[in-house]
């Protein structure tokens, strides 16, 4: 017995061609396989130029045209980042010239400090806070307490102090310190500190006045950075999931408030999941002004330097 509902009668409908119909996906946009001792430009170029590998393309190719063009590039990043063990990554992008400025969130200088006097960072919090002890290693709080405390007497932004006073320490690594990376080159290093997010402020060295001063002067060097990134710069957010994205949010508003035409940049979120505030800023608002706007989802610790190396292909010689 046939169906008693309506039926669409399909000898009705007008069949097109295949070679007329828009398709999204090509051959030649596909992957090559792989191939004994092949050169990294040759794995690059053996990606397929769809969905993430042909964004990551995009934003390879937007980072080399704004350094070709003499535009900005500007990194924030969480502290996963650090504790990744990619410093050396973003050091050397430093000393090539590929990053202009960097913000880190206030937990981001603590992992920084700690690797570049003591070589170790990430305690275990669960078995820190059934003894009590967690976040009380006086050493590395007292040295960030202290160097808010003489950033805010001295006017300087929390990263600038943090920056000069490594150089000045006998840390054994301070080669792998982003901070005094920033301090040596004379790149700005801001941070971004939430009152009672980091450990150093549960110590009785601790000034929530003089910390406060600090980053809210970082917060205006920052801004001033953003200023500069319109018609081709790049803001890359790497973990930052909430704090640096709003940064950027706030930077963006006071930059075109003051008169600044920041539009028509290049904003990328790398994390390891799609949040709201990090989508919003740079991706979202990057769109809103006129430019282009990325996600690329995955670990840090492959992504951040998969990137940077193929930056570093496609610039050949170092920029600086």
């Amino acid at each position: 017995m046939p169906t008693r509902y309506p039926i669409a009668d399909l000898t009705k409908t007008t069949p097109s061609t295949i070679a007329g119909r828009p398709s999204k996906v090509r051959t030649e946009d596909f992957a090559s396989p792989a191939t004994p001792d092949a050169s990294f430009r040759t794995f690059l170029d053996s990606l397929p130029n769809i969905l993430a590998g042909a964004d990551l393309r995009a934003v390879v190719e937007a980072i080399v045209a704004a350094k070709r063009a003499g535009k900005p590039v500007l990194v924030s990043m969480g502290a996963h980042v650090i504790k990744c063990g990619l410093s050396p990554v973003l050091i050397d992008l430093m000393e090539r010239g590929v990053i202009d400025a960097l913000a880190l969130n206030g937990a981001g200088s603590v992992h920084d400090v700690e690797i570049a006097l003591f070589g170790i960072t990430s305690e275990d919090v669960n078995e820190a806070l059934q003894s009590g002890d967690f976040g009380m290693a006086k050493e590395p709080c007292d040295f960030l307490n202290e160097s808010a405390a003489g950033a805010a007497e001295q006017g300087k932004g929390l990263g600038e102090a943090l920056g000069e006073r490594l150089l000045e320490s006998t840390g054994p690594n301070l080669h792998l310190s982003v901070l005094a990376a920033g301090a040596r080159l004379g790149i700005p290093v801001t941070v971004h500190v939430a009152v009672g997010t980091d450990i150093n402020h549960m110590h009785p060295s601790a000034s929530g006045a003089a910390i406060g001063e600090a980053t809210f002067t970082d917060f205006r060097v920052f801004a001033a950075a953003v200023s500069r990134v319109g018609d081709g710069g790049v803001i890359l957010n790497l973990g930052s999931a909430v704090v640096l994205p709003v940064i950027i949010e706030k930077a963006l508003a006071v930059a075109r408030n003051l008169g600044h035409p920041v539009e028509r940049f290049t904003g990328v979120n790398f994390d390891f999941i799609r949040h709201y505030r990090s989508t919003l800023n740079p991706v979202v608002r990057s769109k809103v002004l006129g430019g282009d706007g990325y996600q690329l989802v995955g670990h840090h610790e492959i992504l951040i330097p998969l990137l940077a190396h193929a930056v570093v292909a496609r610039l050949g010689a170092r920029e600086s």
